[in-house]
């Protein structure tokens, strides 16, 4: 039934209700409009994750401003239609754009990939890109004994998935800038024009024996060391430094 109710268009709708919902509450509990109106734009904007493209996260994030403008309800300044817009770049800052956009590890995804790719008691695993902390968990189910890292762009992000996984250390930064060199395991989920660069950088930085795992994006250079089958249907690709 909640799967049902995710996909789109319902997920939309769904997402405006709620941001409805929030706006008309905040108000009758004598919260000023335009609070409640950003408290909206917010929740609006970070529910756009249900989207699996732009355009879609952009009509989940803009949808509420433009109901509430059509309805006469408020009288609403030229700049409202700037905030949501402006929480959208902080969640996807414009030099993140050309990595993957925001879209959650699922659960379950990787519990396998223990199995084929091995690691002892307090091993280091990154996820690159960690965005609200989905990959860390499904790492974490795999690996209970590892240690944890998440490197994300987005400041927003990286505020909430420290929130979501304490247990992990989260840092706001660049995954092409950050070294590689430190961990047993470097996770990805990225999109298919990432996959190249991650290659290059992988082979420079990681460790013999290290793991480099992609969800649902094939690295086509290398030669899989494993190729899984996760029970949403994705495919977990699984490479080992030195990369073939």
């Amino acid at each position: 039934m909640i799967i049902s109710l995710l996909r789109w268009p319902l997920s939309a709708v769904l997402v405006w209700a709620l941001a409805w919902s929030i706006f008309i509450l905040m108000v009758r509990f004598g919260v000023s409009m335009m609070i409640s109106l950003g408290f909206a734009c917010v929740f609006s904007v970070m529910a756009s994750v249900l989207g699996q493209t732009w355009w879609r996260r952009l009509m989940i994030a803009l949808g509420f401003v433009l109901s509430l403008t059509l309805s006469g309800i408020a009288l609403l300044p030229a700049w409202v239609w700037l905030l949501p817009l402006l929480i959208l770049l902080l969640i996807y800052p414009i030099n993140a754009w050309r990595d993957a956009p925001l879209f959650p590890t699922p659960a379950g995804a990787l519990q396998e990939l223990a199995s084929h790719a091995p690691l002892p008691e307090g091993a280091t695993i990154l996820d690159a890109g960690c965005g609200l902390g989905h990959g860390l968990e499904a790492l974490r189910s795999a690996y209970p004994l590892a240690q944890y890292y998440g490197l994300e762009f987005s400041w927003p992000l990286r505020v909430l998935c420290s929130l979501r996984c304490p247990w992990a250390n989260i840092k706001q930064s660049d995954i092409w800038r950050e070294t590689w060199s430190g961990y047993s395991m470097v996770y990805l989920f990225q999109r298919p024009e990432s996959m190249a660069r991650a290659v290059a950088k992988a082979r420079t930085e990681l460790q013999p024996g290290a793991w480099l795992v992609s969800l649902e994006f094939e690295a086509t250079e290398l030669q899989a060391h494993a190729v899984l089958k996760s029970p949403c249907g994705r495919k977990v690709w699984v490479y080992r430094q030195p990369l073939a």
